[in-house]
C-alpha cells in the first residue's frame, strides 16, 4: 500500500502560541514549565491534526523552540568555548543564549551567527566548529519527543538534521575543512539511533539538505561513510530526505546509500522522476513530495496522482509514499480559519493542514481508492483560477513588455552622482543613520488593531502616527543621527505594508510562518499582475522631513525581497512578477523625489536568497533579480542617493551582481562576524560606499561604545573613512525602546570618536 506521509509541521500553533509564550519567558512574565506546557500542547495538538487527517508517517523532533540547526547543535554538545558550558545536559537557558545571546550582571556573551537555510527566508543558527571542537551526547529531545507522542497512542517518525548537512552548513576556523570532524561527530549520532530505537522507534528521518547543492569529492565521501556507520549502528529504518532542488549528479550517490528510502522534491524539480527511478536499487522506498510544501496554492490532485502512479508501476505500491516537497514548516498552519479572503481566492489555496488531506487523497487514488467528487472539486478550482479576469492586467503586461537597458541605468556612473550627493546633503564622514524601523511598542500594536477593528477612526489613528513620528524625529535630532528615518510606525511587516498597497495581492488572518525563533511573518499573496495605484510612503516621509533639517531617508522594500517574502502566483516566471513590482517601486522612487525625499533606501536582503542553489543556474537569476533592483532605482536625479540593505548571508560567491546593482550605499549585516562578511567587499575593492553594521538588533543585549569603536575600527583597516556609514545590522522593530536608546547613542558617540581620531590623524 501506498502510504500517506509528511515530513515536518509548522511550531509556531495557528495563532503563535509558541511565540507569544517564548517571548513571555525571556521577560520574565511566565515560567519555564509554562513555556514547556504550552510547547506539549501544541505537539500534542500537531501530532492529532496529521493523526487525522490520515497521515500514517507521522514527523517527532520537526517541532523546536527555536531552530532545528540550534537542536542539533546542542544535541551534539557543539557549544562555543564563549558560553562556558559545563558539559552536562544542555537545558533551554543555555539554548536561548546560544541563539540570542545573554547580557545579565557579569555575563556579557553575544548570538551564534544566523543565515539563510538554503533559499528560504527562514534563519538558522550556524554551527561553529575548530579543528579541537569536540562532540558528546547532550540533549535528549529527540527521544523524549518520540515518548511523549507515543504516550499520546502516535507513532511517530523521529526527524535529525543529517551529519554531513550539519557540518557543511557550519563555520569554520583557521581553514579546518568541517568533514574532517565527521569521524568524530559519528558516534553521538549512533548513540542517538540506538536511544530511540531503545525507546521503540522503527524508523527515522534524515535531512541531507545539501545533497541538492554542488558537492565536491570530499563531500561525497563523507556521506558514503556517514551512512555506512549509521546503518549499521541500530535496526532502524532510514530515510534520506532532500529538498528545495533535484539530485542531478548526486543522485547516484543518494540512491546508493545503504538506507531503507529516499525523498525527493518533485514540486521544485519534477523532471527528476524517471532518473531517480531508473537508479533506485530494488531494496529503497521512494518518498515522492508532490504536494508544495512551501507555496499556499492547491495541488493539482490529477497532475500529482500521474506522477505517483509513474512511481508505483515502477516500484509497487509498497515501496512509495506520497509526501510533501519537504517539511510544512514554510506553511501557514490553516486556511479553515480565513475569514478575510473572498470565497473565490481561497478555493485556489491550501495551507498546511489542507496539505494533508491532499497527501492523503492522492495516497488514498494510488491504492484503489480515489474520491472522485475531491478530484473533481479539485479540477474546478483549477478551471476557476485559470479563467479569472481579477489576474490579468494588460496595461502592467503592456509596460513590462516594453522595458529596454536604459530603464535599468542611472544617468551617470557613482564617482560623478556621489559629488553631486555630498554637495547636497553636506554629511560628515561615518555618517550615522539607521536601517529604517523603530520599535513596535505595545501601544503602537494596540493603536493599529483598534484601527483595524474600527474603534480608532482614520483621523485618530494619523494623529497617533504623526504624534509618534515626531517623537521619534526629535529624539534623533537630539541624539545627532545624521540621516534619521521616520520610524515606520504605520506599517506591520515590511512587505505586508507594500503588498496592502499593490494591486495583484491578498492577505491572510493567521498565515504566519516562522522566520526565525519567535519572529514570524504573514506572507502576503501574490495572485495577480501588480500595479501601484498610488503614492505608499510619500505622506508619511514628507511629515517626518518637516520635523526637521537633516536629511530624512525614505523606506522602501524592494522588488526582489517582496517577491522572495511572498508566496508567488506559480501560473508565469518570477521573474516577470519580479519586473512588474519593480515597476511598482520606481514610480514610488520618484515620487519621493518630488516630494525633495533626497536619500531613498530600496531593501533587498532576499537578494541572496533568491538565488539557486546550483550555481550553473546562477546567472539567469542574477541577470533579472538585478535588472528588477536597478528598474526601481533608476530614471532619477544624480543628486539622490539610492541605499540598499542586505543580511545575514554570505556575499562573496555573488558579489560582482551586487555591485552591478550600482546602490550608492549598501548597508550590510557584520556584527555577529566581527566584520567577517566585509571581506567580500574589500576584496573585490567595492567602489561605492558601505554601511557594515556595528549593532546586532537580533541581540538583546546592549553593544558598548568601545565595542562598536572596535568594530569600525576593522572596517576602517580596510575602507576609507569616505566609504564608510556607521548603522546598526537591520531594523530595529523588533527591540525594545530600553535597548534601542542606549544602542544608537552608543553607536553615535562610536562615530564621532572615530571622527575625531581621523581628524587627529589628518593633522598629525
Amino acid at each position: 500500500m501506498v502510504q500517506a506521509a509528511n515530513l515536518g509541521f509548522p511550531r509556531v500553533g495557528l495563532n503563535r502560541e509558541l511565540k507569544k509564550a517564548q517571548e513571555a519567558y525571556w521577560k520574565g512574565k511566565v515560567s519555564l514549565a509554562d513555556l514547556e506546557n504550552t510547547a506539549k500542547e501544541l505537539r500534542a495538538r500537531h501530532w492529532n491534526i496529521q493523526k487525522d487527517a490520515g497521515i500514517e508517517v507521522i514527523p517527532s523532533n520537526d517541532f523546536s523552540f527555536y531552530d532545528q540547526v540550534l537542536d542539533t547543535i546542542t544535541m551534539v554538545g557543539a557549544v562555543p568555548e564563549r558560553y562556558n558550558w559545563d558539559g552536562g545536559q544542555i537545558d533551554l537557558d543555555l539554548f536561548f543564549a546560544m541563539a540570542r545571546g545573554r547580557q545579565d550582571g557579569s555575563t556579557d556573551v553575544v548570538a551564534m551567527e544566523m543565515t539563510k537555510w538554503f533559499d528560504t527566508n527562514y534563519h538558522y543558527i550556524v554551527p561553529e566548529f575548530k579543528a579541537d571542537t569536540e562532540f558528546k551526547y547532550s540533549r535528549d529531545k529527540a527521544v523524549k519527543e518520540f515518548e511523549e507522542a507515543k504516550a499520546l497512542g502516535i507513532e511517530t517518525r523521529p526527524v535529525l538534521l543529517g551529519p554531513v548537512s550539519f557540518l557543511l552548513l557550519g563555520k569554520t576556523y583557521d581553514n579546518l575543512n568541517a568533514l574532517d570532524l565527521l569521524d568524530k561527530l559519528l558516534p553521538v549520532y549512533e548513540e542517538v539511533l540506538q536511544k530511540l530505537e531503545a525507546a521503540g522507534a522503527k524508523e527515522v528521518q534524515i535531512d541531507e539538505g545539501t545533497l541538492v547543492l554542488d558537492l565536491d569529492a570530499d563531500a561525497k565521501e563523507a556521506f558514503k561513510k556517514a551512512y555506512d556507520k549509521l546503518s549499521a549502528a541500530s535496526g532502524l529504518k532510514i530515510t534520506i530526505a532532500t529538498y528545495f532542488g533535484d539530485l542531478r549528479d548526486n543522485l547516484e550517490l543518494a540512491a546508493g546509500l545503504p538506507v531503507a528510502g529516499l525523498h525527493v522534491d518533485l514540486m521544485r524539480a519534477p523532471e527528476q522522476i524517471d532518473d531517480v527511478l531508473a537508479k533506485l536499487p530494488a531494496d529503497k522506498k521512494l518518498s515522492v513530495g508532490v504536494v508544495d510544501g512551501r507555496n499556499i496554492w492547491k495541488t493539482d490532485l490529477a497532475k500529482a496522482s500521474a506522477k505517483v502512479q509513474k512511481a508505483v508501476d515502477a516500484l509497487g505500491s509498497d515501496r512509495v509514499q506520497v509526501a510533501p516537497s519537504c517539511s510544512l514548516l514554510h506553511s501557514p498552519v490553516d486556511l479553515d480559519v480565513e475569514d478575510k479572503l473572498d470565497d473565490e481566492l481561497k478555493n485556489w489555496l491550501a495551507f498546511a493542514k489542507q496539505k494533508l488531506q491532499e497527501i492523503k487523497l492522492i495516497a488514498d487514488a494510488a491504492n484503489g481508492s480515489k474520491d472522485e467528487a475531491a478530484f473533481e472539486a479539485n479540477k474546478a478550482a483549477f478551471d476557476s483560477r485559470g479563467s479569472s479576469s481579477r489576474i490579468h492586467n494588460s496595461a502592467v503586461k503592456d509596460r513590462v513588455a516594453g522595458l529596454t537597458d536604459a530603464d535599468a541605468q542611472r544617468h551617470n556612473p557613482f564617482d560623478v552622482r556621489i559629488e553631486a550627493q555630498r554637495e547636497l546633503l553636506g554629511l560628515p564622514i561615518l555618517p550615522t543613520t539607521t536601517i529604517g524601523s523603530f520599535p513596535q511598542t505595545q501601544d503602537i500594536r494596540q493603536a493599529r488593531a483598534k484601527f483595524k477593528k474600527g474603534e480608532l477612526s482614520r483621523e485618530e489613528y494619523d494623529a497617533f502616527l504623526a504624534e509618534k513620528t515626531k517623537e521619534a524625529m526629535a529624539w534623533q535630532d537630539e541624539i545627532d543621527i545624521d540621516v534619521p528615518v521616520h520610524g515606520e510606525y504605520e506599517r506591520n511587516d515590511m512587505v505586508e505594508y507594500f503588498g496592502e498597497k499593490l494591486d495583484g495581492f491578498a492577505f491572510t488572518k493567521n498565515g504566519w510562518v516562522q522566520s526565525y525563533g519567535s519572529r514570524c511573518v504573514k506572507p502576503p499573496i501574490i495572485f495577480g499582475d501588480v500595479s501601484r495605484p498610488e503614492a505608499m510612503t510619500v505622506r508619511w516621509s514628507s511629515f517626518a522631513q518637516e520635523q526637521t533639517d537633516r536629511p530624512v531617508k525614505g523606506m522602501l522594500t524592494g522588488p526582489v525581497t517582496i517577491l522572495q517574502w511572498s508566496f508567488v502566483r506559480d501560473d508565469q516566471p518570477r521573474e516577470t512578477t519580479c519586473k512588474q513590482i519593480s515597476l511598482a517601486i520606481r514610480d514610488e522612487v520618484h515620487d519621493l523625489e518630488k516630494a525633495d525625499i533626497r536619500v531613498i533606501q530600496i531593501d533587498e536582503p532576499a537578494l541572496r536568497e533568491g538565488l539557486p542553489l546550483r550555481k550553473s543556474d546562477w546567472d539567469q537569476y542574477l541577470k533579472w533579480a538585478v535588472d528588477s533592483f536597478k528598474i526601481s532605482s533608476s530614471g532619477i536625479e544624480d543628486a539622490t542617493q539610492i541605499h540598499t540593505h542586505m543580511c545575514y548571508c554570505e556575499f562573496n560567491d555573488i558579489i560582482d551582481s551586487i555591485a552591478a546593482l550600482d546602490a550608492d550605499v549598501i548597508s550590510i549585516e557584520t556584527s555577529r562576524s566581527a566584520m567577517e562578511l566585509l571581506d567580500a567587499f574589500v576584496n573585490f575593492k567595492y567602489p561605492n560606499e558601505i554601511g557594515p553594521g556595528v549593532y546586532d538588533i537580533h541581540s538583546p543585549r546592549i553593544p558598548s561604545q568601545d565595542e562598536m569603536e572596535k568594530l569600525l575600527t576593522k572596517a576602517l583597516d580596510v575602507l576609507s573613512p569616505e566609504q564608510v556609514w556607521v548603522n546598526p545590522d537591520c531594523g530595529l522593530k523588533t527591540r525594545g525602546w530600553e535597548e534601542t536608546k542606549p544602542a544608537l547613542e552608543h553607536m553615535v558617540a562610536a562615530a564621532k570618536s572615530m571622527r575625531a581620531k581621523i581628524e587627529q590623524e589628518k593633522a598629525a
